[in-house]
């Protein structure tokens, strides 16, 4: 039988991805809590840890995997326009695929328009698809470009992305106020050094919402 207040699975979009399972989800953290020594049965304040876990984790931190990138970019509109398009400053978020630690800040967008666009909401979207799973934050720029090429159809796109990584800033040698400021470029950006510079000209400074000067 389910545990109480725990739904049995979460269905996902059609993106191939199983049903998520909540109640073995949230057994699974309360035998993890057990294992390192929490008391589970005598806090109250863990008496609820694992479902509450799990539907974040599910319905929250991981939802991009039930995104289509495809799907996102395919409300797109046919555009004369060649100007480069930035959205900057998306706030985001992501968990380390090593130790399952949050990582968050900022990711800038920018790309070079084939013959449509999409919405500026869009790009929002997409960032959230890549960036709300297991997810490296190299590997989130990368993806995001490569979608905006492939499905979009840009010419080129290029993401900056500033972290706070947990894993950093919470472990370890706990560097707090430590950044982490990755780009990743698509297209025409990754064959074409003078158009690249253009774009990361735009994008705001690593650890501040400023232009590069």
């Amino acid at each position: 039988m389910p545990r109480e207040g725990v739904a049995p699975s979460v269905e996902t979009a059609a993106s191939g991805r199983p049903a998520v399972d909540l109640q073995r989800a949230a057994a699974a953290i309360e035998d993890f809590l057990r294992a390192l020594g929490a008391p589970l049965g005598t806090d109250p304040e863990l008496a609820d840890t694992g479902r509450r876990v799990a539907e974040a984790f599910a319905l929250d931190l991981l939802s991009g995997y039930g995104d289509d990138p495809a799907a996102i970019l395919a409300d797109s509109t046919s555009s004369g326009s060649r100007g480069l398009v930035v959205v900057s400053n998306l706030a985001a978020s992501t968990v380390c695929p090593h130790h399952l630690l949050p990582a968050m800040g900022r990711v800038h967008v920018g790309y070079l328009p084939g013959e449509r666009v999409v919405g500026l909401g869009a790009i929002g979207r997409l960032v959230d698809c890549f960036s709300r799973r297991l997810s490296l934050q190299e590997d989130i720029g990368q993806q995001i470009a490569d979608a905006l090429v492939t499905h979009l159809g840009a010419r080129a796109a290029g993401v900056g992305i500033d972290f706070v990584q947990g894993c950093v800033a919470a472990r370890g040698e706990r560097r707090h106020d430590a950044h982490a400021y990755t780009l990743a470029f698509a297209g025409r950006y990754a064959d074409d050094a003078a158009l690249r510079a253009e774009l990361v000209q735009v994008f705001p400074r690593a650890g501040s919402g400023e232009r590069s000067p």
